[in-house]
């Protein structure tokens, strides 16, 4: 019987090292540090540059929302990332986002008119809008940094006003860290190791990924303010 529990161990510890290898083998990286390769800029005219291994974008007067997405789309999928965002920018992460070229009425996976949480059907979306999941990155004094939002349709889907210690875990003026899963209809997040928005939806199933600047209108004061994203990188699950 210790001969046979002794190779059970065995394989156990075996299996575990090969599922934490195969963890660190399939992450892919979603920028090299030096170039946009791989990313097309959608919406507004904010500028996006790359400097010292970060992606940095800068606010730009009189445009509207920005967003610079991935080439690629997709679906079931652990990405991580970190950033740190001027105090008087709003900003965010796209997941599973989409962008269409001719103006289109959104519904829901049954084919029935998409409506909002209170019930209010979501009218006709303008070509070029991007529209979709996002993370939100939320510096303001209610703290919703990693709460659900739905970018250019239903609003807020799942914000973190009932969970004190997401609000309390972002970190003002500082680095911060994302992590995001997509499985199904599951999308979870969380900032700096603290579970943030746990949300069930299956309305989009798959597209591409993107990092907003927020339009500022013509506030001067926020004219050239800046959120900087680094260590962006993805583990696709199919």
């Amino acid at each position: 019987m210790k001969r046979n529990t002794t190779i059970l161990t065995v394989c156990l510890l075996a299996g575990l090292a090969t599922n934490a290898a195969w963890a660190a083998d399939n992450w892919q990286d979603l920028f090299d540090g030096k170039t946009l390769n791989g990313w097309v800029q959608r919406g507004g005219k904010a500028k996006y540059a790359v400097e010292d291994g970060c992606i940095v974008g800068s606010t730009v007067l009189g445009t509207g929302n920005s967003f610079l997405c991935t080439e690629k789309e997709y679906a079931n999928f652990i990405l991580e990332l970190e950033f740190k965002d001027d105090p008087k920018l709003n900003s965010g992460v796209q997941i599973r986002s989409l962008c269409f070229d001719k103006d289109t009425v959104p519904t829901d996976k049954a084919g029935e008119p998409l409506k909002d949480p209170k019930g209010k059907v979501i009218g006709k979306i303008p070509a070029g809008r991007v529209h979709g999941y996002q993370v939100e990155i939320d510096p303001s004094k209610r703290a919703w940094s990693a709460g659900s939002y739905e970018e250019g349709r239903r609003g807020w889907l799942n914000d973190l006003s009932k969970n004190d210690a997401a609000r309390a875990a972002f970190k003002q003026g500082d680095w911060n860290k994302y992590r995001i899963e997509c499985k199904g209809d599951s999308i979870k997040t969380w900032i700096n190791g603290v579970p943030a928005a746990d949300l069930k939806d299956d309305v989009t199933p798959k597209g591409f990924i993107g990092l907003q600047v927020h339009g500022v209108g013509k506030d001067k004061d926020k004219d050239s303010i800046q959120v900087r994203f680094r260590n962006l990188r993805i583990q696709v699950l199919d």
